[in-house]
């Protein structure tokens, strides 16, 4: 769970920045007009997206993971409750 709160932090953060550098970028270039909300939103979106993807590579691979071994977990559980059910010493 841990490691989802982290990843989960860390791409909304990223994605924060990077609309506050797009805004800032806009009202450098426009000399302090009205900022429009929609078009900065989505270009946020794309750099933060791209961002991701390599700056948030080691707590992609962590949280793949603990999500992994979880799964592992429960499909063994899975197998062992299912090994009990079809066992034919039990009548």
């Amino acid at each position: 769970m841990k490691e989802f709160v982290i990843y989960t932090v860390s791409r909304l953060g990223l994605f924060v920045a990077s609309y506050a550098v797009v805004i800032g970028i806009y009202l450098l270039v426009t000399g302090g007009d009205s900022v429009p909300l929609f078009w900065p939103f989505l270009l946020a979106i794309v750099i933060s997206s791209v961002g991701s993807v390599y700056l948030l590579k080691g707590q992609r691979a962590r949280f793949a993971a603990v999500v992994e071994r979880r799964a592992a977990a429960a499909s063994r559980r899975f197998e062992a409750s299912r090994a009990k059910e079809d066992d034919p010493d039990e009548t």
